[in-house]
């Protein structure tokens, strides 16, 4: 591993990896794994993945596979001679190694043979034993090779079945052990002080007894007993005797102390320590001074009291998986800056901010924060007063419809729906039906109501429904009489919410620091043409260079530089833009008397972005018509909204709020989806998965084989991996048949995952076996199981998009991507008009190469099996170099999705071997194994690729992966930022290039092969030096 090393020091490490492990020491290797399968002839090797830019088989990037044969007669795209080394590999997690009873159960790299380990480990083939010894088979003969290797990883798998299941046992036994102890020992009134109600115990005797609000819990109060319902926010075990538990209710958090006393048994103490974070209880208690050392409890909105615990019982409990808990979220970036600054401070125990993206995606636990808990009281707060302050000044409350005939303002922006066979939109705003209300002579009316934007702005300012505070009134003199309305309305709610909501604005500026807004008595309102001429005048420019233009209105960025100009100049946030340009307004805006090319209209700021957009509308039909034709609106469309100003309507104004934006603003929020309960933009709603037609429909993860029974009672089988395969898998998946891979299943679903045990880690690669819509709950399942039950780190390696997606957003893990799936369209291959690839084919083809096709369900016979596995074996022995894989040769297995080719010279001689294993009905084929061997013509493995290509394109194979390869380049994904890229783009272009990872493979590039990017994803404090050695131990042979 020398290469490695001088790699690895080029990146200072933090931490040393500690030395050989026991069982690494002892160097015995047991060569089966857990999921029972056996190995093909040339097992104990493994074929070089496209890792290596050097040599390396064309199917190869897949884990487990024997390197292709590349050097005497390279495989597709290797150059020949170049690798030089094998790696270490060690596949047992230490927790499980320390269990085994035996050296030979531990898996560590080794150089003896895996059949020697098998015959040591079953005490067959030596002078001590006979074949009589050997376990029989069904037939009561000696059990071949294969049915020996499958024969131990059943064994095993029914071993670590029966730890998991004693282990459950013991913990199931403890807790019954306890209920029946508790029942035997405890007073009736003393069970009645825990326990969990009934779900449907809500329509009994109505005892009325109060329930109380901890916010209003303190000092005073001490002594009194209270009843309350409340979250459990988490909770930490001391002792035995004494447990610390924190309860949120909504915005306020209080300490309880639960402690084995009197009435309170040692047998609630364990049932309680047992609850889960977000548990809601119902706890009776009594209030008394906290016992910590300075007087108060630091870490509960509470200080001045706590809650001793007299009685809990569950009202709801958590069910499932969660990805993160409230307690997680409450995480500020201040937090984090405030761990790293200790000096103290360790690598990996820093504590983690959840991710926007993370937070958004698990909205109902994000909104259980307090920061969001105090958002939408602020936001409700809003709505009240800006109702308040309207209803005082004499409007009245409309209600007005959401689907239109026409549209509002364009009809680029709007949502075309179906209504009853013809079209529809959906409002845009409430504007037309404002302006007939006034037509209608309701004189001043305003609307609280929902908003549709049909734009593709996937900014952080841009909703596609949002909820608008809208206004329209009559004018008696100016124009302006409506702005000074609008002016007194925002004002009188930035007052309210400074007087009315301070303690939720506090909770909020932890997480989103921000000073309150600056508003002077008298607002600045400035023309259009002024503002844009302090902006020229500041040196502003647009994105060309250019001096702003009067005419046009204002882009995101001058807005928020003019804010920072007014600010320096006035000291205020809130400022008023008036007359606007005709350009920058709709067709109903009013035009300036004096100036045509401007309107009386106007826009209201915040801290340098828009809240507000109103003025005069037109209320003169031929006017409105004239306008319309000019801006090519078709008034067909909007019949009614003419007729109303044809029969007559007064002069009238009004303005449309964006209740998001301007929370946003308000709170400094950074990103207006925090201010939106349930945002919606362009990227929500996602497309469900279409549901395909399956390879083996039998074997559905949808519709299981037990659907609708009990699968142990029925006694049916989980569907075989073979077949998961072929329905949901990737050239990724194929590597799970490997001997090392175990398998976790989904007992519901029987969706599957693979992953090895290395190193106290649980390398996981390839996406669930599935369909997509169930990634996320079987990914919980397998998450969960790994952790708890295995006690192993995960990592999850080779991923596609959506797995990346879910584990990033749902889980917050951490992501980036340095390989991807190399494609082809088998179709239209660049490599039939590619003259140097034609020449090596005409070239094999005047030597007498002889391609056989053996499609599916046609395996070759035994005899062309046993040329092709001898070749194989010529292969290796010529094979050089350092082997980065992820799946040794087995050109046998799973043959019921395989396709052969098999390539002879004139004299019988198999000169070149590809097998094609065949994937989702998504992913297509696979390269699995292309091989040409020692002494073969050149230009065969040009022959014998494209040759196989086009069988499958015949089939109507649409996809074709030569399997996984790696990127020139370290791309980030998400979660993964700053300091962070550059330590991990540095370490993987020092590895890539001391391993020539990335060197391109000719062939490759000539057959038209695309990068389709697969991710390596890790859970925050993930990505140490142990799981990078795990990796690279996963990935590579054996020691140097």
């Amino acid at each position: 591993m020398s290469s490695l090393k001088k790699a690895l020091n080029k990146i200072k490490p933090s931490h040393h990896s500690s030395g050989p492990s026991d069982d690494e020491k002892s160097g015995v290797t047991s060569p089966v794994s857990a999921n029972g399968r056996a190995q093909s002839p040339a097992a104990t090797s493994r074929s070089s993945l496209t890792l290596t830019g050097g040599s390396r088989a064309s199917g190869d990037f897949k884990r487990n596979e024997v390197a292709s044969p590349t050097d005497s007669r390279t495989s597709v795209d290797q150059p020949r001679g170049s690798l030089s080394g094998i790696l270490h590999r060690r596949t047992e997690s230490p927790n499980r190694a320390a269990t085994s009873k035996s050296s030979s159960h531990a898996r560590a790299g080794s150089t003896h043979s895996p059949m020697r380990a098998v015959r040591e480990k079953l005490h067959i083939g030596n002078g001590d034993s006979s074949d009589e010894d050997a376990p029989l088979n069904r037939e009561g003969e000696p059990m071949s090779r294969g049915q020996l290797r499958k024969h131990e990883k059943q064994a095993q798998l029914e071993e670590r079945q029966k730890q998991n299941l004693e282990k459950e046992h013991e913990l199931e036994r403890r807790r019954r052990e306890m209920d029946h102890q508790a029942l035997t020992e405890l007073t009736p009134e003393q069970r009645a002080k825990y326990g969990v109600y009934p779900p449907n115990s809500y329509a009994g005797d109505w005892k009325q007894e109060t329930r109380h609000k901890i916010q209003d819990f303190s000092a005073k109060d001490v002594g009194k007993e209270v009843v309350f319902r409340a979250r459990i926010h988490h909770l930490r075990k001391m002792s035995s005797k004494f447990v610390f538990l924190m309860f949120r209710q909504q915005l306020a958090t209080i300490q309880g102390v639960l402690m084995e006393h009197a009435d309170i048994s040692k047998y609630m103490l364990y049932w309680a320590e047992h609850l889960d974070a977000e548990t809601i209880v119902e706890v009776k208690g009594i209030l008394q001074e906290p016992k910590a050392k300075q007087g108060e409890v630091l870490g509960a909105t509470i200080h001045d009291v706590e809650v001793s615990v007299h009685a809990m019982h569950v009202v709801a409990a958590v069910t499932d998986h969660l990805p993160f808990n409230v307690n997680e979220a409450e995480v500020s970036q201040a937090d984090v800056e405030a761990d790293l600054a200790k000096a103290d401070n360790k690598e990996g125990h820093t504590r983690v901010k959840i991710a926007d993206r993370t937070r958004l995606n698990n909205r109902v636990i994000d909104l259980r924060t307090t920061a969001s808990q105090g958002i939408f009281r602020i936001q409700s707060g809003i709505c009240n007063l800006f109702r308040a302050q309207l209803d005082s000044e004499g409007f009245i409350e409309i209600h007005t419809p959401k689907l239109q005939g026409g549209a509002t303002e364009s009809g680029a922006s709007v949502f075309r729906i179906e209504y009853f066979g013809r079209g529809a939109f959906l409002a845009q705003s409430p504007q037309l039906a404002k302006q007939m209300a006034i037509s209608a002579d309701f004189g001043k009316v305003y609307e609280i109501g929902a908003v549709f934007r049909a734009e593709n702005s996937n900014t952080y300012r841009h909703l596609t429904e949002y909820t608008g505070l809208d206004l329209e009134m009559q004018i008696d003199e100016h124009y302006h009489e409506v702005l000074r309305v609008l002016d007194r309305t925002f004002k009188a709610i930035f007052k309210g919410v400074y007087e009315q909501y301070r303690p939720e604005i506090e909770v909020i500026k932890r997480h989103f620091p921000h000073e309150d807004l600056v508003w002077l008595d008298e607002t600045p309102i400035i023309p259009f043409a002024d503002a844009i001429r302090m902006l020229n005048e500041s040196g502003w420019k647009d994105d060309d260079g250019n001096a702003l233009d009067e005419n046009e209105d204002l882009g995101t960025r001058d807005e928020v530089q003019l804010g920072r100009v007014i600010k320096q100049k006035l000291g205020t946030d809130y400022y008023i833009l008036d007359k606007f340009p005709t350009k920058a307004r709709p067709f109903y805006a009013m035009d300036d008397p004096t100036n045509p090319n401007v309107t009386n209209s106007f826009d209201i700021f915040c801290r340098g972005q828009e809240i507000l957009s109103g003025g005069q509308r037109i209320h003169d039909a031929d006017l409105l018509l004239e306008k319309m034709r000019t801006l090519k609106v078709d008034p067909s469309t909007m019949e009614d909204y003419i007729q109303a100003f044809q029969w007559g309507a007064p002069p009238h104004g009004g303005g449309g709020i964006g209740l998001e934006r301007i929370l946003m603003l308000m709170m400094n929020l950074g990103n207006i989806r925090h201010a939106s309960m349930f945002p919606r933009d362009p990227k929500s709603l996602p497309e469900r998965p279409v549901i395909k037609q399956l390879r083996h429909p039998e074997a559905s993860t949808l519709h299981p084989p037990w659907e609708g029974q009990d699968r142990a009672f029925a006694k049916i089988d989980l569907q075989p991996i073979e077949k998961l395969i072929a329905n949901y898998g990737d050239a990724t998946n194929t590597s799970w048949l490997e001997a090392r891979t175990e398998i976790w299943r989904d007992e519901n679903t029987g969706a599957a995952v693979g992953f090895v045990p290395q190193d106290g880690f649980a390398i996981t690669v390839g996406d669930p076996l599935c369909h997509e819509s169930q990634y996320l709950k079987t990914m919980t399942g397998y998450l969960k199981y790994i952790k708890r039950e295995r006690n192993l780190k995960p990592l999850w390696l080779l991923v596609g998009a959506f797995t990346e997606e879910v584990l990033a957003t749902k889980f917050n893990w951490r992501t980036f991507s340095v390989t991807g799936e190399q494609r082809v369209d088998p179709v239209h291959n660049p490599a039939d008009k590619d003259s140097d690839v034609q020449r090596k084919i005409r070239h094999a083809e005047k030597e007498g190469i002889k391609i056989t096709d053996y499609p599916i369900g046609s395996p070759p016979p035994q005899d062309v099996k046993q040329k092709v596995d001898a070749r194989v074996e010529d292969w290796l022995k010529n094979r050089k170099g350092k082997q980065v894989h992820l799946t040794n040769i087995h050109p046998w297995q799973d043959e019921e999705h395989r396709q052969y080719h098999v390539a002879h010279a004139p004299d019988g001689t198999v000169v070149a071997f590809v097998a094609m294993a065949q994937l989702s009905p998504d992913h297509g084929w696979q390269v699995k194994y292309s091989l040409d061997f020692p002494g073969a013509p050149g230009g065969s493995i040009e022959y014998i690729v494209t040759h196989a290509l086009k069988q499958v394109a015949a089939g109507g194979a649409e996809s074709v992966t030569f399997g996984g390869g790696a990127s020139s380049k370290f791309s980030p994904g998400h979660n993964v930022k700053g300091t962070r890229v550059k330590v991990l783009s540095r370490a993987y272009h020092a590895i890539a290039t001391e391993l020539k990872l990335t060197n391109k493979t000719e062939f490759r590039e000539k057959l038209g092969a695309i990068d389709d990017p697969s991710y390596i994803c890790y859970p925050p404090h993930g990505l140490g030096p142990m799981a990078v050695k795990a990796i690279l131990n996963f990935f590579s042979d054996e020691d140097e």
